[in-house]
């Protein structure tokens, strides 16, 4: 009778890719985040902004940038202190947006970590953003929905309600 040795039945290899890198935008990458932004625009997922607007906060957006110098997302994190905001200046997240073709592979996961990083870094009472999405990606990470009373004046009073856009919080 022989016997054979048994092989060893390969095990399947976990998927090694690496997190995007995210780093904090330059006045130089104004250009990029208003062409990722803008098909989100016109679809009605993001509102409309001037190219102006993104060299005047460029500061304020944290970016992954791709392979080809083009931008594969980005998140705008503004501050606001004072009113609206009595114990603790608060944040809002804003025009987030991941390229299609980076959607599901961890890039706004990472934008998001970052931004909630940065919030603590910088004492943050509470963060909030508006989504005309089902908010999936934040409630996992902690957000739950809020009132526009509850976030802060200048920027609530900015939404469009027509836009019917559910308004999300979360403390950092």
């Amino acid at each position: 009778m022989t016997t054979a040795a048994p092989r060893p039945v390969p095990l399947p290899t976990p998927s090694l890719q690496r997190a995007p890198r995210v780093r904090t935008a330059a006045s130089g990458d104004a250009a990029a985040l208003a062409e990722l932004s803008r098909p989100f625009a016109r679809s009605g997922a993001l509102r409309e902004r001037p190219d102006s607007l993104y060299a005047a906060r460029a500061a304020e957006f944290l970016v992954v940038p791709g392979g080809d110098g083009a931008l594969e997302g980005c998140v705008g994190l503004r501050v606001y202190a004072g009113e609206g905001a009595p114990e603790a200046p608060v944040g809002v997240l804003y025009n987030f947006c991941v390229a299609g073709h980076r959607q599901r592979r961890g890039t706004g996961a990472a934008l998001l970590r970052t931004a909630l990083a940065m919030a603590r870094t910088q004492s943050l009472g509470a963060l909030f953003t508006a989504t005309t999405g089902d908010g999936r990606l934040f409630r996992r990470y902690g957000f739950a929905p809020a009132t526009v009373r509850q976030a802060p004046r200048a920027w609530a009073g900015s939404l469009d309600p027509r836009r019917n856009a559910l308004i999300l919080t979360r403390t950092p």
